[in-house]
């Protein structure tokens, strides 16, 4: 009980994040670079998972020619967590974030 009441307060204690690769956890700050685990210590479990690809691969696949350029940030699992009314996405690929997004209010 008093672990999921941490993990509720810890929730709560969300920030809105100070930079297209930062997010502010309570005391802690999680960036672009860090590993998965890191992520799951200061979030938690994820609400969602998906499998992201690449606007390359995606192209590929119905046969057409992509004009964006595959980025780092466009591949590997997108990780979202409910805070309020915002979705937080934190994409992982080879186990380290590689973008974080703020559906801010």
């Amino acid at each position: 009980m008093r672990r999921m009441l941490g993990g509720v307060c810890l929730l709560l204690a969300l920030a809105a994040h100070a930079g297209g690769g930062t997010l502010r956890v309570g005391s802690q700050v999680l960036v672009v670079g860090d590993s998965a685990t890191r992520v799951v210590e200061l979030l938690g479990k994820p609400s969602h998972r998906a499998h992201a690809k690449s606007a390359a691969g995606a192209a590929s696949k119905k046969g057409g020619k992509s004009h964006r350029p595959s980025s780092p940030s466009d591949a590997g699992e997108q990780w979202q967590y409910r805070h309020g009314d915002r979705v937080i996405t934190i994409v992982v690929a080879d186990g380290k974030v590689s973008a974080i997004r703020d559906g801010g209010r």
